[in-house]
């Protein structure tokens, strides 16, 4: 028998993040439950907000629509409607933005996995929350 001591987490348990839009809250991952293949939360899109665009250097992302309507667009021209019940993966490396276009909030599961060698490394934003590009390489607006 073994002595492993398992924890549930809410999403009431975690601080939501607004720095990429809308209300992120990564719920099991290796700082919450020690995760070491990747990480899981649940994000949230009032009508008219938007993730801004971004990519995963190392991790796939698994999205799965709960509630509501969002548009993914993919590499800045094509877009995928996604209404719940349905679910996408996003390669690594594929840039995407998640919009809200609706008239109620959007709920998605997220997953990413693998994990990058480090947290920071995760994300690479190509877009501001105020709309402004960015070139994440040369670390200049354009």
């Amino acid at each position: 028998m073994s002595d492993t001591h398992l924890t549930k987490i809410t999403a009431a348990d975690v601080a939501p993040n607004h720095r990429r839009g809308g209300d992120i809250r990564v719920l099991l991952s290796p700082k919450t439950v020690g995760s070491t293949s990747g990480f899981m939360g649940v994000a949230y899109l009032q009508p008219g907000e938007h993730f801004v665009e971004h990519y995963h250097p190392y991790s796939e992302e698994f999205m799965y629509i709960v509630r509501g309507t969002v548009t993914a667009r993919i590499d800045g021209h094509q877009e995928i409607i996604l209404n719940p019940g349905e679910s996408m993966m996003i390669p690594k490396t594929v840039r995407h933005r998640v919009d809200n276009h609706g008239d109620e909030e959007a709920c998605m599961v997220f997953h990413a996995s693998p994990l990058a060698p480090r947290p920071e490394l995760g994300h690479v934003d190509t877009e501001h929350p105020a709309g402004h590009t960015h070139d994440a390489t040369a670390g200049t607006q354009r």
